[in-house]
């Protein structure tokens, strides 16, 4: 894209909370910026909070979204973007998208959901269908949810930080053999693949695992978070759901990113994005899985060439400038060339 271009993003920054640097929106900022273009953020939920008289979502909702539409119309005809980023934040409706759309007729407006279930999300099928693209980190069924309404859909995958997450010298205490971090399964309403949660019981039994966000361990977040990546020598990354085309959750970028050694359940395209045997290894049975552990603890030299190779392809083709770019290539040309596109 050779001009320059004001990029607006609407979204809940969520800036005081324990993910912020994992941000996957944070990351394509740094990208927009460095490809030379301007961004302005627009966080709704922290303006709906500041305009709100009492702490109830209830009462926020009813009677001050009002305000905090007004407030994001002012910006946006203020500011007279190029391209409008639409994050799907909580409040969010298609309403509002119509007065932002009105508000700036010749700006591009698309998403990107990197969440499953897109179906189960308030609004959000029904937010993407008023965009002009939108974006998801799958290229199966959940993407196709979207490009049924109409709208351009294509597939692109979370970005990393380098200037963050890296493979870091640490202390004694982040060493592990074995690390998982997340939940063994998603609630009642998320149907979760089972064989996450008998894994992680099964490494817990063995007394191999190192976890944090399940079986009665705490969440990790922050710089902690890169360490205790950056200290075990083997990293499980296992969905929610392993059957549709290049889903991934961001847990293995931050893996990937952060110099471990991955063993990825294997979904379909997987090698498309990470070949197995040289940035990965994918399994396919609980079976399989444990006997990959018992061979790479004993292999470190063949462990440590797929863990570096990960972290540079990571590092190479999925920073957070790279996908801006991408996305930037998309709204140009309605295409975007990557590895995974041929």
């Amino acid at each position: 894209m050779s001009s320059v271009k004001r990029v607006f993003i609407v979204e809940d920054m969520k800036q005081f909370s324990d993910r912020f640097i994992l941000s996957g929106i944070r990351k394509q900022v740094k990208g927009f910026i460095r490809l030379g273009h301007d961004v302005h953020r627009f966080d709704y939920g922290q303006a709906l909070r500041s305009v709100a008289p009492v702490k109830s979502a209830i009462l926020s909702r009813k009677h001050c979204k009002s305000q905090v539409d007004d407030l994001l119309i002012t910006q946006i005809k203020r500011y007279s973007p190029d391209i409008v980023f639409v994050s799907f934040a909580k409040y969010l409706d298609v309403a509002t998208i119509q007065m932002m759309r009105e508000a700036a007729p010749n700006a591009v407006f698309f998403g990107c959901d990197g969440d499953p279930w897109p179906q189960y999300q308030k609004n959000r099928i029904e937010i993407a269908s008023k965009l002009d693209l939108m974006l998801a980190t799958n290229n199966g069924k959940w993407l196709d949810l979207y490009t049924e309404t109409g709208v351009q859909g294509a597939f692109m995958p979370n970005p990393c930080d380098p200037d963050l997450e890296f493979r870091q010298a640490v202390s004694e205490k982040w060493k592990a053999d074995v690390l998982f971090t997340g939940k063994t399964k998603e609630s009642r309403k998320y149907p979760t693949d089972p064989m996450r949660g008998r894994i992680i019981h099964q490494m817990q039994e063995k007394g191999i695992g190192t976890f944090h966000g399940c079986l009665g361990f705490p969440k990790i977040s922050g710089i902690d978070y890169q360490r205790a990546i950056s200290g075990a020598r083997i990293a499980l990354s296992i969905n929610a759901v392993n059957d549709v085309s290049m889903y991934h959750s961001d847990r293995i970028t931050h893996y990937l990113a952060s110099g471990a050694f991955v063993l990825a359940k294997r979904v379909p395209d997987s090698d498309l994005l990470f070949q197995d045997g040289v940035h990965v290894k994918y399994f396919d049975t609980q079976e399989e899985y444990f006997e990959l552990i018992d061979w790479y603890l004993k292999h470190e030299k063949e462990r440590r060439k797929i863990a570096d190779a990960g972290m540079q392809r990571m590092h190479q083709e999925f920073n957070g400038t790279k996908i801006a770019e991408y996305t930037l290539d998309l709204i140009e040309t309605g295409r975007y060339k990557a590895s995974w596109t041929v």
